[in-house]
């Protein structure tokens, strides 16, 4: 028996389809991002040694948390606009952009310094995504990216400034 396929969502909005279309793809990819960005941070709080073990295990433990946080809004903000979001470890592998680091060693400063260069590319994504979203009028997208580049150039900023030395 052949399955019916889902119904088109029908979720109220008044953005115009093409253009929510192109702003649940600029979320989802964000999303991806974010998730990507998250295990990175885990895995490097998991994985940091050395002397300062303590500082930055648990700022990136902090990190971490944010950047979870972050993700149900995302998702959600999709959802709002009337389209679907990702679905799985796949999907998001097949949006991200910030690339994973599967070494069995990592240095606390390389880890720092990746993950630094990693929320500054968060940061031009969410202001490109600020871009899309304004094109469509979707303001409130467009304020809540401004909450989440802040935090993202804070998590930078923190990074650098553990990373600095003397």
């Amino acid at each position: 028996m052949a399955e019916t396929p889902p119904a088109k969502l029908d979720t109220p909005t008044d953005i115009q389809s093409n253009k929510a279309a192109t702003v649940a793809d600029a979320l989802n990819a964000i999303l991806a991002d974010s998730f990507a960005l998250y295990l990175k941070t885990k895995n490097f709080h998991w994985h940091v040694s050395g002397p300062h073990f303590r500082d930055y295990h648990l700022m990136m433990d902090d990190q971490a948390a944010q950047i979870l946080g972050t993700t149900d809004a995302i998702a959600e903000r999709v959802r709002k606009t009337g389209n679907t979001t990702l679905r799985s470890i796949g999907d998001i592998s097949r949006h991200q952009r910030i690339k994973d680091n599967d070494k069995d060693f990592v240095s606390a400063s390389d880890m720092l310094a990746e993950l630094r260069e990693d929320n500054l590319a968060l940061v031009e994504s969410l202001r490109e995504a600020k871009d899309i979203v304004d094109e469509a009028k979707d303001n409130a997208t467009s304020g809540i990216l401004d909450e989440w580049t802040d935090q993202a150039e804070e998590r930078a900023w923190f990074l650098f400034e553990a990373s600095r030395k003397g």
